[in-house]
């Protein structure tokens, strides 16, 4: 069954980002974005937009 943030991870291997790049484009950390798209940790408003930024799509895209 895939996690609420199974788009997250979708978006990112669309752009070619490893985990590590999209870690290093937000100034996060790889086991974050791990755990963001294994559905262990929720998003803050301020990671959420910076993952949006990073991946080119409105914050909306992240949450549908």
């Amino acid at each position: 069954m895939p996690t609420p943030w199974w788009r997250l991870q979708r978006l990112r291997r669309r752009r070619g980002f490893t985990q590590a790049v999209l870690a290093r484009k937000i100034g996060g950390h790889v086991m974050t974005i791990s755990q963001l798209e294994r559905g262990v940790r929720q998003p803050s408003m301020a990671m959420l937009h910076k993952l949006a930024k990073a991946l080119g799509v409105p914050v909306a895209k992240l949450l549908e």
